[in-house]
């Protein structure tokens, strides 16, 4: 006969899966390290399979481990929803929302929407994450976050989402930003993209959405970019641009709170790529979940207001 699996235990391989290590896990669930690797050894017993690989950085899912924490993510999700819906059929109101967000909608939408909602819920514990997309739709489905604020470039595949729903909250179009001084500024406002083929660009990392963007754009105008610095941080990459070390394409809303004094910003002729941000939850939304995603969506439309995506 199978044995079921241990919820507590696999609860312990989920935080560890988020968390990256054993030592960060054990931080969250306030137990000692080894208790957590002798919680993992004692279910990779059981399934006789190994689940993690241990290494000097941290630790990596195996393909078992992958496959079982994707099913333990919506365990552990159902389970808290279960005592949410529980707590809601007793009269309790809703407590807590802990909400991700990648940088500029953080900067851009959440403090308005998150004012709103503290002070028609004073009582409530609200909590804010920096987390880059595609990352944090596990920690959605089990339960760690309740909204997920995120994006999608162009030329970059879906994250798939069983049992979230994804809402776009706003486009925010990409520009092409050149050093003041260079030799096309002056010129028409839309530029052509298959005039930069020579241009040395200024993008994040392979694998980095906006690097996928950039190559799936460029491979569209038939050349292949020549990126020469790398850079996760659009204030970093629009500084480089200013000293006139590159060219590079940067979100609107990036844009609309940066100093511009040393760029030019232009639009590609005949192109309207845009970054779709979206907000994550699941499907069976709380009040507070409900209310908070209204709230986004008046702020994103005050964006839109101000000139900006």
């Amino acid at each position: 006969m199978v044995r079921e699996l241990d919820v507590n235990r696999l609860r312990v391989l989920v935080e560890v899966a988020h968390a990256g290590s054993i030592a960060e896990a054990a931080r969250t669930l306030a137990f000692t390290p080894s208790a957590l690797s002798q919680q993992i050894a004692k279910l990779e017993t059981e399934l006789g399979a190994r689940l993690l690989e241990r290494r000097p950085g941290g630790v990596v899912l195996t393909p078992v481990g992958a496959v079982l924490v994707e099913h333990g993510e919506r365990v552990i999700g159902e389970l808290r929803q279960a005592r949410t819906a529980v707590d809601a059929a007793l009269g309790a109101q809703p407590r807590h929302l802990a909400l991700g967000s990648f940088a500029t909608a953080a900067q851009a939408l959440v403090p308005r929407a998150l004012a709103e909602l503290k002070s028609r819920y004073p009582k409530a514990e609200l909590s804010l994450v920096d987390i880059e997309p595609p990352d944090g739709y596990g920690l959605v489905t089990s339960g760690d976050l309740d909204v997920l604020i995120t994006h999608r470039y162009p030329g970059v595949p879906p994250t798939p989402h069983p049992g979230l729903e994804r809402r776009p909250l706003l486009d925010d179009p990409l520009r092409l930003v050149l050093p003041s001084g260079h030799r096309r500024a002056p010129r028409t406002p839309g530029i052509d993209l298959d005039r930069l083929t020579d241009e040395t660009w200024i993008s994040g990392a392979p694998g980095i959405p906006n690097r996928v963007c950039l190559q799936h754009l460029a491979h569209q105008a038939q050349f292949e970019p020549r990126v020469a610095y790398e850079s996760a941080d659009y204030h970093v990459i629009l500084a480089l641009v200013g000293a006139g070390l590159g060219i590079a394409l940067v979100p609107a809303s990036v844009l609309a709170g940066a100093d511009l004094s040393r760029v030019a910003v232009r639009e590609l002729h005949g192109l309207t790529p845009a970054r779709e941000i979206a907000v994550v939850h699941r499907r069976r939304p709380t009040v507070l979940v409900r209310e908070l995603t209204e709230y986004l969506r008046t702020a994103a439309d005050a964006v839109r207001g101000d000139g900006r995506p």
